[in-house]
């Protein structure tokens, strides 16, 4: 056996098996052996860390593969590119990888940059580099610049909750409490006291998601809001206040639930019409909002 290193970083964006997938591999590993070699890094596991612990308990050989990598960030930039392409994330897992993948990004870019002066374009306090690689990483996952921007938050909040409990971490990102990725990213720059409390909620099964979201009937403010899926008359526009906190959560919560909704929607399709029906729809509501989008002044 290799001296292994076990990074917690990297292991905790790994999938973690239920009981019966990690029982068909751990079986099929003692019968006909490791197919496929560990990837490591420095001697740092950083693909196979269900393999490598099957093989460890049970004396299994196995190889390995060494990848090349100048710093951790493109080690992380590795592992994200390798999840996403492998896994049917749920909607959290793939924000926080995005997040995640942003955020490394920023460093390496930071990183490169941190003996050089502003460029000819003067750039004002990393601003527009932000949005350049926001804009970048935004195309590779085929989402916005904005999309990307608030997955960071999610990362930024999740990491957060990583340090009070990596189980509560775990259960968000499994799904087995449903936490709104807009909960999450107003948590991204809540107090430590709030994101224990939700922490602990998580781990004794009282966490109401409910409880989270704003309802636009109870809320003065809100209540006043015109839908912002009601784009049919543009006018309405006109009386819109500017936007404040609780007008931009609204907005979040209304877009994540029609995104599950649609989600839900999409797994009961069955035949090519009613996808190419639903594609059809989507654009012309994507075509209604970026209409009074513009009509915005």
């Amino acid at each position: 056996m290799e001296n292994i290193i076990i990074d917690e970083e990297f292991k905790l964006l790994l999938p973690k098996l239920d009981e019966v997938t990690y029982a068909s591999l751990e079986e099929n590993i003692i019968m006909y052996g490791v197919r496929d070699p560990l990837v490591v890094w420095n001697n740092i596991l950083i693909d196979g860390y269900n393999r490598y612990k099957i093989c460890t308990e049970h004396n299994v050989p196995f190889n390995t593969i060494n990848m090349q990598f100048s710093s951790r960030d493109e080690v992380l930039h590795w592992i994200i590119e390798n999840q996403i392409a492998r896994r049917n994330l749920t909607s959290v897992e793939l924000s926080h990888f995005r997040g995640l993948y942003f955020n490394a990004a920023k460093r390496m870019k930071g990183s490169s940059n941190q003996h050089t002066k502003k460029s000819a374009n003067h750039q004002s306090d990393g601003e527009q580099p932000r949005s350049s690689t926001a804009k970048e990483i935004g195309k590779r996952f085929k989402v916005s610049s904005a999309t990307i921007e608030r997955d960071a938050k999610v990362a930024d909040a999740l990491k957060s909750i990583e340090e009070i409990s990596p189980e509560a971490k775990q259960k968000i990102l499994s799904g087995e409490v449903p936490v709104d990725r807009s909960k999450l990213q107003r948590l991204s720059k809540a107090s430590a006291e709030e994101i224990e409390e939700v922490v602990n909620q998580i781990n004794d099964g009282t966490y109401n998601r409910n409880d989270y979201r704003i309802k636009k009937d109870s809320n003065p403010v809100l209540s006043n809001f015109p839908s912002v899926l009601d784009v049919s008359d543009k006018s309405s526009t006109n009386n819109i206040s500017p936007l404040n906190k609780e007008v931009t959560e609204y907005i979040e919560t209304v877009v994540n639930q029609v995104s599950v909704g649609l989600n839900t929607m999409i797994k009961s399709l069955s035949t090519e019409s009613s996808v190419i029906e639903l594609k059809t729809s989507l654009k012309t509501l994507i075509n209604s909002l970026e209409d009074l989008h513009s009509s915005i002044k």
